[in-house]
């Protein structure tokens, strides 16, 4: 059945795009995921991505034009099927609204309806919904308020801290007045397009602009809230002047502690004990970043974590949300899992001149390199030779890329992030290293931009500091492999005839078989084994 397309809202205050470019034609297949076109908004010119599968039937908006929300875009549909009663209803509607509207108005002319009054937006008041912070976001979850009801805003102050499929944004007021409605509580999650506050003068009475608001389609998802005990006073509120979502813990001999409803639920998960962690919130309110960011007095790095307490013969089990990166990392490597033709090709280097070549470059005064930066740079140097690995699939065309932006994989809590090192075939060791290191960094803090880690076109993924040898790695879409590197492991090896002790590392290519043939992907090996075993080469 054919999906209609509209002009999507790709940030808070957008009322109309432009397209830019359409990136498919009429006839084309669609999958979910592909970039269908750019749009150009009040903003700025973003990918917007198709969210069905098919064949693109029908496009509304031609590269040049504008139109507002919500306004046909496109029609995705089975290979022939007919959408001229879909484009009858398009060309049609504002006839038969103003037909309907006209009707409306006649049969209500002696008895003006209460309530449609009281749905229109009063005159200074501004809706805020949940804005699209990423070309991939489907919803959004409230990390923590920086502003309660009755609030003063100005634009560009800070409201809400947003957690998106790929980080944790700060979202900021594009209106001034006050804050008279918030629509989600910390820790609750709701579709793009979702109510999220209502800022107007001091005073309104919005309750029925909440009560009436439809767009976005579903109530918010909540998060189970964490148990209260009978010293927790829920906050109250009215139809007037909601108090945006304040959770307090119960008296201890400090005095009162304030925390967000998420911050608590995630120090219970953590065992972590409210009175030791620093607030940073408004009042000095504990919100999510504190605990994120919080390490015990006296704590160390190699302190191991304290399992639960499970009775003997007793079943036991959490449950744990999942954040909204954990659902996008699932349904992306998911899709490429299934829909790229993964082959793997596994290699074993000899690592002693890498080894020596590393102890001889820290020696250098304020130099510091790790094995993971070698390879970096080794990869970058060896896709310039091979740009058939350093492509990317779509369905009519392949897209070799000269330039080289290594994606790399962190661990983050709630799964991986995977920013990217920007034209790192032109960069020095110690210039990868300190990106690597600040990129590592600031991802476990959740505070990379997302033009941080979008754009890569190669990916490497290193378990080697956990003591695994060799593994597999599902390649990162849109890229055409990703290279998984082991542990270095001192072992024998065979050197002129003679058994000698040797140090040697497993690597293993992740190739989709779409783009990289097999003697493709091992030529590309072969290069790259030149610059690990010789990595002077690097240098010339």
């Amino acid at each position: 059945m054919a999906e209609i397309i509209n002009m999507p809202r790709l940030s808070d205050t957008m009322e109309e795009g432009t397209v830019a470019a359409w990136l498919k034609k009429v006839g084309d297949k669609i999958e979910e995921g592909d970039i269908l076109a750019e749009i150009e908004t009040d903003k700025a010119t973003m990918e917007f991505e198709s969210f069905h599968e098919g064949t693109l039937l029908h496009i509304g908006v031609q590269e040049g034009e504008t139109t507002e929300v919500d306004k046909l875009l496109a029609i995705i549909g089975e290979e022939g099927e007919d959408i001229s009663g879909l484009l009858d209803g398009s060309t049609k509607e504002a006839s038969a609204d103003a037909t309907e509207t006209s009707s409306d108005e006649s049969a209500s002319n002696d008895d003006t309806s209460e309530a449609s009054t009281s749905q229109e937006i009063p005159e200074g008041v501004t809706v805020v919904t949940m804005p699209r912070l990423s070309d991939t976001m489907e919803e959004g979850t409230v990390a923590s308020w920086l502003k309660n009801v009755g609030d003063v805003v100005e634009e560009g102050d800070i409201l809400a801290e947003i957690e998106t499929d790929k980080a944790t944004m700060e979202f900021e007021s594009f209106q001034s007045g006050t804050l008279l409605y918030v629509g989600l509580n910390e820790g609750d999650s709701a579709k793009v397009d979702s109510l999220l506050a209502i800022i107007g003068p001091e005073g309104t009475d919005v309750a029925d602009i909440a009560k009436n608001f439809t767009v976005g389609g579903e109530a918010p998802k909540k998060e189970e809230a964490p148990k209260q005990d009978a010293k927790v006073e829920a906050p109250k509120q009215d139809t007037k002047t909601e108090s945006a979502p304040k959770a307090e813990t119960t008296t201890n001999t400090t005095g009162r502690i304030f925390a967000s409803p998420l911050a608590k639920k995630m120090a219970e998960e953590k065992g972590i004990n409210l009175s030791q962690v620093n607030g940073s919130g408004e009042n000095g309110r504990i919100v999510k970043r504190d605990i994120e960011n919080f390490s015990p007095v006296g704590s160390t790095q190699s302190s191991a974590p304290v399992a639960k307490f499970v009775a003997t013969g007793q079943e036991d089990f959490d449950e744990k949300p999942n954040s909204q990166m954990r659902k996008a990392i699932a349904k992306n490597l998911a899709k490429s899992k299934f829909t790229a033709p993964h082959y793997y090709l596994n290699v074993e280097f000899d690592m002693d001149n890498a080894m020596a070549f590393r102890a001889q470059y820290n020696s250098i005064p304020d130099t510091k390199i790790s094995f993971n930066d070698m390879i970096v740079k080794a990869c970058a140097l060896a896709l310039r030779q091979h740009p058939q690995v350093n492509s990317q699939w779509f369905d009519d065309k392949m897209k070799l890329n000269n330039h080289v932006h290594i994606g790399v994989a962190v661990a983050v809590e709630d799964g991986l992030l995977v920013p990217v090192v920007k034209f790192a075939n032109e960069q020095s060791l110690p210039q990868i290293g300190a990106a690597v290191r600040d990129f590592a960094g600031r991802a476990r803090k959740k505070k990379l931009s997302l033009d941080e880690m979008e754009g890569s076109t190669f990916t490497i993924s290193n378990l080697g500091m956990f003591g695994i040898e060799s593994f597999t790695s599902i390649i990162n879409q849109p890229n055409s492999a990703i290279l998984s590197v082991g542990a270095i492991v001192q072992k024998p090896v065979v050197k002129n005839g003679q058994v000698v002790p040797g140090n040697t590392m497993k690597l293993t290519l992740a190739c989709d078989h779409r783009t990289v043939d097999g003697a493709t992907g091992a030529q590309f090996l072969q290069t790259l084994k030149g610059f690990i075993e010789n990595p002077v080469t690097m240098l010339v």
